[in-house]
Formats: C-alpha cells, sequence, structure tokens
C-alpha cells in the first residue's frame, strides 16, 4: 500500500511538544516528496479533531520501519517554498479530481 493510500484509509494523527513546551495534537494531511525527500504535512486541531488555525505546518519526515517516525524542521526558505509549492500543486489536483466526479 502507498504511503498516500494509508492516510486517505485512516485518520492519523501526531502531537507534538513545541518549543514553549506546550502540546498540541495535529491530524496528518499528507506525506509529500520533494527532490528526494520526504516531507509531512500537519494541521493543528482541538480535542474534537476541529482545526485549531487555517495554515498546515511542513515538516521533514523520516520513517524507519520499526522506529517512531522522526520529524525535523525545515529552515532553509526555498526548501520550505518548495514544499509549500508542492502541497499547492497537490491541493488543485484534489480539487480538479473532485469536479470530474
Amino acid at each position: 500500500m502507498a504511503k498516500d493510500e494509508q492516510f486517505e484509509e485512516e485518520e492519523m494523527t501526531v502531537d507534538l511538544e513545541l518549543e514553549d513546551g506546550r502540546n498540541i495534537t495535529c491530524s496528518v494531511i499528507k506525506i509529500l516528496t520533494v527532490d528526494g525527500q520526504d516531507y509531512i504535512v500537519l494541521l493543528p486541531v482541538d480535542d474534537a479533531g476541529e482545526p485549531l488555525e487555517d495554515e498546515v505546518w511542513f515538516y521533514r519526515y523520516r520513517a524507519v520501519e520499526g522506529e517512531e517516525p522522526e520529524l525535523g524542521y525545515i529552515d532553509d526558505d526555498e526548501e520550505y517554498d518548495a514544499v509549500a509549492d508542492a502541497f499547492d500543486e497537490y491541493l488543485d489536483n484534489c480539487e480538479f479530481d473532485e469536479m470530474d466526479e
């Protein structure tokens, strides 16, 4: 099963500890691959699963079988922009697919 299919079949969440010590739950929206690197797209949600913000968060993503996935910050503006562009393209394709149905 492809990574994308897995996320479409089940609702997945990730609990993050922020720099200020707060914990926040995020819904996993998508895993993207850009220039050979995987990235995860997260949407912060409340206890009821409702979005807390209008924005998604991007992190580098690395999964090793049998271990917890690793998330990393994206410090480089060009890298961040490339991931944001890839996510915009994904959203555009989703909207196009919905219009076909």
